[in-house]
């Protein structure tokens, strides 16, 4: 049933809770595979860029965020898949989501109180009220 399992994450520790729901979710289902989708935020980006950041050094520092989730795919011999893609998280993530037809996909929330929330908005929010397939979100 849930074979097309799709991972948002970012490499924080509530993206670590995302993917050990997303695992447990996996091992339920024989052939289930994850994508695990990495949204390079254009205004960070363009931060890091501003301060003399290597591009190397910047493709290095975003790998090591989602080594440790990729491991936890690999020792549960779970087959995934790493994609990167460039754009705003939210909107990134809906329309990848979407076009691709994934049977779930799971998101780790950063907890933001309410103010923040209506002020700032909040990515997991914005996913589950726009993706097509249910969505998990982890706290």
């Amino acid at each position: 049933m849930y074979q097309k399992i799709l991972l948002a994450a970012d490499g924080s520790e509530h993206s670590k809770r995302a993917a050990a729901e997303a695992l447990k979710m996996a091992k339920m289902f024989q052939d289930a595979a994850v994508t695990l989708l990495y949204v390079v935020d254009y205004e960070k980006a363009r931060t890091e860029v501003m301060h003399d950041k290597q591009v190397d050094e910047m493709h290095y520092h975003r790998r090591q965020l989602l080594l440790p989730l990729e491991e936890i795919f690999s020792a549960a011999n779970i087959p995934f898949e790493t994609k990167t893609l460039h754009g705003t998280p939210g909107p990134t993530i809906i329309r990848h989501a979407n076009e691709n037809s994934y049977d779930i996909v799971f998101i780790g929330s950063r907890g933001l109180n309410g103010f923040q929330e209506m002020v700032l908005g909040s990515v997991s929010h914005k996913v589950a009220k726009r993706v097509h397939a249910p969505v998990i979100i982890v706290k």
